[in-house]
């Protein structure tokens, strides 16, 4: 299924934009060839033989007959310009800032990374040295979407290469740290403390191998908000559970179910969202705690569901009353949970709820997560260590034994990281994006969520920085506190990057038949998404 997905990917981005530029083309969308009029100014002290700074300017007239931008002010370029020695002629060359219209901040990365903008003028007035009246013609704009996906998945996959690369020191730490606390046997006293949880959602896996408590320590520490912990020990999971593995390079139930947990993203305190909302000047920027919590344990409740069910199928009708006798514990536990979140939410509990995270003091939580943030990490490594040494273990030549382990995992990754991040690159650049939601909008309107929203929940499960950054921009648009500033923050805390997960997990083993583990992940992801615009609408709609 990822093969298809991946294709899809691809496919669909540079569907969007080879259409994109077609249309462009037709219409002249960048007005190639046309005259612009202009104006620009220059000291009569100037020596025209040689290039001079100026500023010019295309009046909003002309803005919004050639460009359909509508604007107060004319629109002014600092620019370069070369007169030639007849003086009916000059080159033109600008540095676009961010702040002109997003049609010239296009146009002038047409020719690459630099903001730059070229063309011809056409000088029709010198009369007055002062003031000077002409056309320009820009430079030749054609096939910029495609030239825009060019340059993303390039892009793309540098990031992909710095992203392993940069996982190799934090892989060597966390994986020395747990070598030992194996070596140990801590590992093995945690897994057994928490065996009737880890029994039914992995009952194929020993209690007391090595995987259960890798598996153990990553939940834990995605919990807890400690990412940079529960990569690498994710990353070990899936090492340990490919030991077991009989079918090398297909999925098992426990890697489907262990990849369905990550990608619900289940976190107690989402740490990250909550920074952008405090410095967006939130008044309460905690407050989303409470909605993000409900969101993200729908998404794993769904993710184990569903994998669950599917771990199951193919099955044959015979064997289906065998199945739906064999798990009738697991059915009327879902629907107790069910049962139990409905009637909280339907007797006014849920605004109590609302309440109390209202109450909280946003100062206090943030002294909290910085104070966990602060000390967990040095509190894990002193008692893994300090227990490895109390067991008289080895720990130097152990922890470095642990640490050749992560290197390779690192450098493995590697081809798998950019080949996801390419085709996302390619999918959200090309304008495929912008298709969805065009499509998506009858549905989110239907349900209550606003089109400004639905961008974020579409990038979520792709791209963990895209996904931050529009986040960011919608808050600063409409304001942390507004309903939808809320609303996209628990998104962020209801989700996690799942197509990210799949790829760096499944490729760390070698994994090509991933099974149903990206249906469970995405239906996570979509009753993640439901769940947060369900309690947000409930509790501050």
């Amino acid at each position: 299924m990822l093969n298809y997905i991946w294709l899809g990917l691809i496919f669909l981005g540079l569907a969007a934009a080879l259409s994109t530029d077609l249309q462009d083309k037709a219409t002249n969308k960048y007005q190639s060839g046309n005259p612009i009029p202009i104006t620009f100014h220059a000291d009569s002290s100037i020596d025209y033989s040689q290039a001079f700074d100026t500023k010019v300017t295309i009046d909003k007239k002309n803005l919004y007959k050639y460009y359909q931008i509508k604007s107060e002010n004319d629109l002014t370029l600092s620019a370069k310009v070369s007169i030639n020695g007849n003086k009916s002629e000059a080159s033109f060359f600008a540095i676009i800032e961010k702040t002109a219209p997003d049609i010239f901040q296009k146009m002038a990365k047409v020719s690459g990374k630099e903001n730059d903008l070229t063309g011809t003028i056409k000088l029709s007035s010198m009369s007055d040295l002062s003031f000077i009246q002409g056309t320009i013609v820009f430079e030749e704009v054609s096939f910029l979407s495609l030239k825009e996906v060019t340059n993303s998945a390039l892009s793309y996959a540098e990031t992909a290469v710095n992203i392993a690369l940069g996982l190799i020191g934090v892989m060597a730490l966390w994986l020395g740290v747990m070598k030992i606390a194996e070596e140990a046997g801590l590992i093995t006293y945690i897994a057994r403390a928490l065996k009737p949880i880890t029994k039914f959602l992995f009952p194929e896996v020993p209690s007391e191998h090595p995987a259960m408590g890798a598996m153990i320590m990553n939940i834990s520490a995605n919990f807890l908000g400690l990412g940079n912990a529960a990569t690498p020990f994710g990353l070990k999971a899936m090492e340990e559970l490919d030991k077991l593995n009989p079918n090398k390079g297909t999925a098992t139930n426990a890697m489907c179910t262990f990849l369905a947990v990550n990608t619900a993203g289940m976190t107690l305190i989402p740490a990250t969202a909550i920074a952008i909302r405090a410095s967006a000047g939130s008044s309460e920027p905690a407050v989303i705690i409470g909605t993000a919590l409900f969101g993200s344990t729908c998404a794993t409740i769904t993710g184990i569901t569903v994998a669950k069910i599917m771990e199951k199928f193919p099955i044959r009708f015979s064997e289906f009353g065998k199945w739906l006798n064999e798990s009738k514990k697991f059915l009327i536990s879902l629907f107790a949970i069910g049962l139990v979140v409905a009637i909280i939410l339907l007797t006014g509990l849920g605004n109590s709820i609302s309440s109390f995270f209202n109450f909280i003091n946003p100062e206090l939580i943030k002294n909290i997560i910085q104070v966990v943030s602060i000390i967990a990490i040095p509190f894990l490594i002193t008692v893994f260590i300090g227990f490895g040494a109390y067991k008289k273990v080895k720990v130097y030549e152990t922890f470095v034994e642990g640490a050749k382990e992560g290197f390779n995992v690192a450098i493995r990754i590697i081809p798998y990281l950019v080949a996801m991040l390419m085709a996302i690159g390619i999918f959200r650049t090309g304008g495929a994006m912008d298709w969805l939601i065009y499509l998506l909008k009858p549905l989110t309107n239907f349900i209550g969520m606003p089109a400004e929203a639905l961008p974020m929940a579409l990038m979520r499960p792709l791209s963990g920085s895209g996904s931050l950054g529009i986040m960011a921009e919608i808050i600063s648009v409409h304001g942390p506190d507004s309903f939808i500033g809320i609303l996209v923050s628990t998104f962020f805390g209801s989700t996690e990057t799942t197509f990210y997960v799949l790829a760096v997990y499944f490729g760390s083993v070698g994994i090509k038949r991933i099974r149903h583990a990206v249906v469970a992940g995405i239906m996570a992801d979509i009753v993640g998404i439901l769940a947060a615009v369900f309690i947000v609408t409930l509790l501050f709609g």
